[in-house]
């Protein structure tokens, strides 16, 4: 129950479920004929300029992937954990799993196996039941691993967890069966402030990886290179708008995860 109310709530306070909730406001005053309609859709429309505006968007998801940046040369660990989310399971028509648009942490979890950064990878990811699918995220992220020729031998699944924290806690019982000491924790740039806070506090002594970084230096700072950047810029786009709602999304998680003691 408290992973169906923690996709649910959320969903109320993003910026698009909330102008639907305004809106909705506004129908009913509208049919008392009030002089306050107005009001929700006014407010609706200036979280959707702010939510949506492209220096906005960028700016608030990037409060998150800069906490932690790449390091190189990437230190040597004893297993590369990926954590879920990389996949779209393989109902039809799709013939197999397919990368989601957080697959870059497969992809760079692959690469630094393959650079010999860690001789093991543990894939991390059950799959939520009402998404459907019969293969969990682990299974389908180790499916698309061996495409890249990295030996099935060499992969450790752990097919339980339904959330972050699960991530760790399952993890965790895997690394100590396994006696790994040191990990690389691969996911996305923007979900890594949660993610390594959670793993440390379970004891696991975790380097950042961070990948999927959804914005650029250069995309900070492009609005100033020219008039016609500054006024694209004043415009809402969808992008900017799901760079808002996952910042929004990552910050909601921390609180919850805080007030739980998870962090």
């Amino acid at each position: 129950m408290f992973l169906f109310i923690s996709k649910l709530l959320p969903l109320f306070v993003y910026p698009l479920g909330l102008s639907c909730l305004l809106l909705v406001w506004a129908l009913w005053l509208s049919r008392k004929r009030s002089r306050k309609t107005y009001l929700p859709i006014l407010l609706a429309l200036i979280i959707i300029l702010i939510a949506g505006n492209p220096i906005f968007g960028k700016y608030a998801i990037a409060s998150l992937e800069h906490q932690y940046l790449p390091i190189t040369p990437t230190p040597k660990a004893e297993a590369i954990v990926i954590l879920g989310g990389a996949t779209r399971n393989n109902e039809s028509p799709r013939i197999m799993p397919d990368l989601s648009d957080r697959g870059d942490r497969l992809i760079y979890g692959a690469k630094l196996y393959m650079e010999g950064a860690a001789p093991k990878i543990v894939l991390t990811g059950g799959r939520v039941p009402w998404y459907g699918g019969d293969a969990s995220e682990a299974e389908s992220m180790a499916t698309i691993l061996e495409l890249f020729g990295i030996p099935r031998e060499d992969m450790i699944l752990e097919s339980r967890s339904l959330n972050t924290r699960d991530n760790a806690v399952y993890t965790q019982e895997i690394l100590e069966r396994e006696k790994i000491k040191k990990v690389l924790l691969v996911t996305s740039a923007a979900h890594m402030p949660r993610s390594i806070a959670i793993f440390r506090r379970a004891n696991i002594d975790a380097i950042p990886a961070p990948t999927d970084f959804m914005v650029s230096d250069r995309n900070l700072v492009e609005y100033r290179h020219s008039s016609e950047a500054r006024i694209l810029n004043l415009i809402p786009s969808s992008d900017s708008l799901d760079y808002t709602t996952q910042a929004i999304k990552e910050y909601i998680g921390i609180i919850i995860y805080r007030l739980k003691g998870w962090l």
